[in-house]
């Protein structure tokens, strides 16, 4: 499989673009975080400095949002896996059914909801290629932007699909480097005195051991560390080949197991946070100094004038608790309610910041909606790259270019935010499990597929959802239930249905 997956490499990039005719084009930086929250940062994307703001220690992030545009309202998926595959596809998860995250090859990761049947959702993830059942076939913006001669690096966190399919190596999407990308969407442990999840004879103890880092094994780097410098040698490598880079610096971190980062562990024990606090605090700073570490190459070896840098994360933070994890939490999204796996904004909204030097204007910030499919014509445009829609595989996306470029907004009256979660991922929590989302201007509305009930909030008056107006606003309820019911049909979404009757579950404007 994977020779299929090298060939097809091969194939594409034989119809690459010269390079010197893209000598002047930018290299692009996408620096990913897995599951990391809106509040994990000491840079406030709230009204104000918040008590979490004062707890992290992110200076390079700070450094970053100083040169370039921060965005309040930014939007992923509540689970890595459908972030994952609208960043790379550009279609919505509705669209693309990866809407819980994958793994094994035709094995769901839901948990089962007595007397609910769970739909057939795309659980082998995407796919380039056709073929393979349960699979999204899909175009990657990575690909486009090899064609038109970028050198394309991945580092870190894959997650695109299941093991043995097409889409799980990073090759297959139009990256030509791959370092430690797979189809797992955590680790085993960041620790290199467990060689990152090997056996001392090199076999992996799970498919969450990260691959292809061998020469860190029982080094004492911590995983962050290890993939930071795999970036930079890659980046180093490729200074001189004539051809602008994108660089998808795809971290591991903040996700679980909370290992301590023993660079940073000792100074949030100091400043009286409690053991697991100061080891996911510890993850937060190391992240931050990877962020660093790449902006210092850019500014010494590379085009600092001519480079952009895009940090965003997958997933709200792990405020919730799931049935499988026990003990306190050690992280919280407030003034966010919930968490990763939550249509509420804990778990969806995202720190993001754009850094494109001559374009950004410096320490500036905007609270338009974006959300994780608008990378894909983003990128594509930050980099002048020619491509050509698919009509067979639509791109839900809208490019945000213009508004980093002269601040005109991507207005909010004219899209709908579209979220479907007929699955079952961990946990009760508010928001979590057999629900889909609209959000259209001020408002958003949450339904829940088992019980038809509907939940409203203004988001700008009510930011923590903690006063539902679906009793005093039914004409609203009515229009959003309209919208969302008519859109996720025309993407052709799963929805769950009921074991006694056999029947779907109602669409949003089915229901009273």
């Amino acid at each position: 499989m994977r020779h299929l997956h090298l060939l097809y490499s091969i194939a594409a990039a034989s119809a690459a673009i010269p390079a010197e005719a893209a000598d002047q084009r930018p290299d692009i930086i996408l620096f990913m975080v897995d599951d990391m929250g809106w509040q994990d940062t000491s840079v406030p994307f709230a009204d104000s400095v918040t008590t979490y703001n004062r707890t992290y220690h992110t200076p390079n992030m700070e450094r970053l949002a100083e040169k370039g545009m921060k965005f309040t309202q930014a939007y992923a998926c509540a689970i890595s896996s459908p972030s994952r595959c609208s960043l790379l596809t550009g279609a919505n998860s509705a669209r693309h059914r990866v809407t819980n995250w994958t793994l094994r090859q035709n094995e769901s990761t839901d948990l089962q909801r007595e007397g609910i049947i769970l739909p057939d959702w795309n659980i082998n993830g995407i796919s380039p290629l056709p073929g393979t059942p349960a699979t999204y076939v899909g175009d990657s913006f990575v690909e486009h932007l090899r064609r038109n001669g970028y050198r394309t690096i991945h580092v870190g966190k894959a997650h695109f699909g299941a093991i043995g399919t097409p889409g799980e190596y990073p090759e297959a999407w139009g990256f030509d480097i791959n370092i430690a990308g797979h189809a797992a969407g955590g680790l085993a442990t960041y620790l290199s005195e467990l060689n990152y999840g090997h056996s001392s004879d090199g076999n992996p103890v799970s498919p969450m051991a990260v691959p292809g880092l061998e020469k860190y094994w029982g080094s004492g780097i911590f995983v962050t560390e290890a993939l930071t410098r795999e970036a930079i040698r890659t980046l180093s490598e490729s200074r001189d080949s004539g051809s602008p880079f994108f660089l998808y610096m795809s971290h591991y971190a903040v996700h679980i197991p909370i290992d301590r980062d023993p660079r940073f562990y000792d100074r949030y024990i100091a400043e009286g946070l409690t053991p697991k606090e100061a080891a996911y605090a510890s993850l937060v700073e190391g992240m931050d100094k990877s962020l660093g570490d790449i902006m210092d190459w850019v500014e010494t070896y590379g085009r600092p004038d001519n480079t952009i840098i895009i940090f965003m994360s997958d997933n709200g933070g792990l405020a919730t608790q799931p049935e499988w994890r026990d003990g306190p939490l050690y992280t919280q999204n407030a003034p966010l309610r919930s968490g990763k796996g939550s249509l509420l904004e804990g778990g969806i909204r995202e720190p993001m910041i754009v850094s494109w030097p001559g374009v950004t204007q410096a320490g500036s910030a905007t609270d338009r909606i974006v959300m994780i499919e608008d990378f894909y014509p983003s990128i594509l445009e930050m980099a002048g790259a020619d491509w050509n829609e698919n009509p067979e595989r639509p791109v839900d996306g809208i490019s945000f270019v213009p508004l980093l470029r002269s601040g005109v907004t991507l207005t909010e009256t004219d899209r709908d935010l579209i979220w479907n979660f007929p699955n079952v991922w961990g946990n009760d929590g508010p928001g979590i499990n057999l629900v889909a989302a609209i959000r259209r201007g001020p408002w958003k509305m949450i339904y829940h597929y088992d019980t038809a009930r509907k939940e409203l909030y203004n988001i700008p008056d009510d930011i923590s959802e903690l006063n539902d107006l679906s009793g005093q606003k039914p004409e609203i309820v009515r229009i959003l239930s309209q919208r969302l019911g008519r859109r996720l049909r025309a993407m052709n979404a799963d929805r769950p249905s009921f074991e006694a009757t056999g029947q779907p579950c109602l669409w949003p404007d089915e229901t009273d």
